[in-house]
């Protein structure tokens, strides 16, 4: 079937925009990066992969982000975990593989302490950020900017200066993953460029430690990047997907 398209209100009277596939079967959830949008290259890659293959697919945006109401400035990791539940509850019924871009892959963990996933895709996730590959690299005088300021600008390559708030920040704090066991026993696949220079390949290590389950595998790219939208890096994702859209894949 066709992509449909629509807006739901998260119950504030925020919209978020989404995409969805009907099909049959184990469908799949993709949940985007920090700062990036429901049209990316693996988002795309996605749509068709599953249009092809008749498997239910989700998309949406995150408030602040995309075609969705809000600002970015005020959200947080944990508001827009909220926004992720919200959309999966009303657009993604049924068992669900969630695939999770960098920050996405720290929502898609979240996600999981909910209510458990058929399977979960890292590519590049990134649980923690805020405090371990954010904070901690900051310098003394941004750190006192976000303190003082409420906010800091932060160049990126990929675009415009993006704010880091000290409300991001702080609610990253109380989301934490990595400071002990993830309770977790469903299959669980990451994907990792080793030439990512925004999350480095051995936080996919951290995660695998810190995973209880034992159905877990990691692909290491030797000559991959953050973003993994090459086409190899693209048809890795679906090599990766298609066993674990299997009914007994859990």
């Amino acid at each position: 079937m066709k992509e449909e398209h629509g807006r739901i209100d998260r119950g504030d009277g925020v919209h978020l925009a989404w995409r969805r596939i009907r099909g049959r079967g184990v469908g799949v959830v993709f949940l985007g990066g920090f700062n990036s949008d429901m049209t990316g290259s693996k988002a795309e890659f996605l749509a068709g992969w599953c249009e092809a293959r008749g498997t239910p697919f989700l998309r949406f945006d995150y408030s602040g982000h995309g075609a969705s109401d809000g600002r970015f400035v005020d959200g947080t990791i944990g508001r827009w975990a909220l926004d992720a539940a919200c959309s999966i509850d009303a657009l993604a019924p049924g068992p669900q593989v969630l695939v999770g871009s960098s920050m996405g892959g720290w929502i898609a963990l979240l996600l999981a302490r909910m209510r458990a996933p058929h399977a979960l895709v890292g590519i590049a996730p990134a649980p923690d950020f805020t405090e371990d590959l954010m904070w901690a690299a900051f310098t003394p005088e941004i750190r006192a900017t976000i303190e003082g300021d409420g906010v800091w600008h932060r160049p990126s390559e990929y675009g415009a200066p993006y704010p880091i708030t000290r409300a991001l920040i702080e609610d990253g704090r109380a989301n934490l993953l990595l400071r002990g066991p993830i309770a977790l026993d469903v299959p669980v696949r990451i994907l990792q460029g080793m030439q990512d220079p925004d999350v480095p390949w051995r936080h996919a290590l951290r995660i695998a430690d810190a995973i209880t389950g034992d159905d877990l595998r990691i692909s290491l790219v030797k000559d991959g990047d953050h973003r993994l939208s090459r086409p190899q890096d693209l048809a890795l994702l679906g090599e990766t997907l298609a066993p674990l859209l299997l009914e007994d894949a859990g």
